[in-house]
């Protein structure tokens, strides 16, 4: 199998997330995910928070998870941080949402009763981004896999093949200006068939950041 484009769920998704996102400050990175990971009709969403992280991006999933029926888990290191994002996300949006399913531990425990794996988000300011990253078990039909707070990293060298599991095979990878910046990978399927390597026509997507007016195209 192979991930498949609907431009009908990313625009529902994008535009709800647009009205459930309108008290926040941050730039269109909410937006922009929740579009992807509905025109992707992921079913498994898995995003790794930090403490005290923004939750656009969050509310943004949660949007998706819905119009793709699709199970929406958030990582958090610690109970605090388990607390502070429950709270967090029922007070947050403009529109209610179904708090996501909610793990607490580090990256090996966490992720260790998670396969399939269809749409990753991390926040690169957390310590163990890299073992997220490398552990995350993708569906047999691939994944997207993207770095927020990517210039906070503060690795000017970073490359997927590095960060990820040997043999790993990345389809395509993007820098977004967008927000802190965000670095995004579109990662071959588990079982490595030759229907998730072959190569399907490009397409192009575009965003526009709602706050600033910015248009950012870029080739999936």
């Amino acid at each position: 199998m192979k991930l498949i484009w609907s431009p009908e769920t990313a625009s529902k998704a994008y535009l709800e997330t647009v009205n459930s996102c309108e008290k926040f400050t941050e730039s269109g990175v909410a937006e922009l995910l929740s579009a992807m990971a509905g025109g992707w009709n992921a079913k498994l969403i898995v995003e790794a928070w930090s403490h005290g992280g923004p939750m656009a991006t969050s509310v943004g999933l949660a949007v998706a998870a819905r119009h793709t029926c699709g199970r929406h888990v958030c990582i958090v290191p610690d109970e605090r941080s388990r607390q502070e994002y429950i709270k967090a996300m029922r007070s947050g949006a403009a529109v209610a949402l179904p708090v996501p399913e909610v793990v607490v531990g580090e990256a090996e425990e966490a992720l260790a009763g998670l396969s399939g794996v269809d749409f990753l988000v991390v926040d690169s300011k957390r310590r163990d981004f890299g073992r997220v990253l490398r552990l995350a078990r993708v569906s047999s039909r691939g994944a997207v896999f993207a770095c927020k707070n990517a210039w906070q990293r503060n690795v000017s060298g970073f490359r997927w093949q590095w960060a990820l599991e040997r043999g790993t095979r990345v389809v395509r990878s993007v820098f977004l200006p967008v927000g802190k910046g965000l670095d995004i990978a579109h990662i071959g399927s588990a079982n490595g068939g030759t229907e998730g390597s072959r190569k399907g026509p490009s397409r192009w997507i575009k965003h526009v950041d709602q706050r600033s007016g910015e248009e950012h195209v870029f080739r999936e």
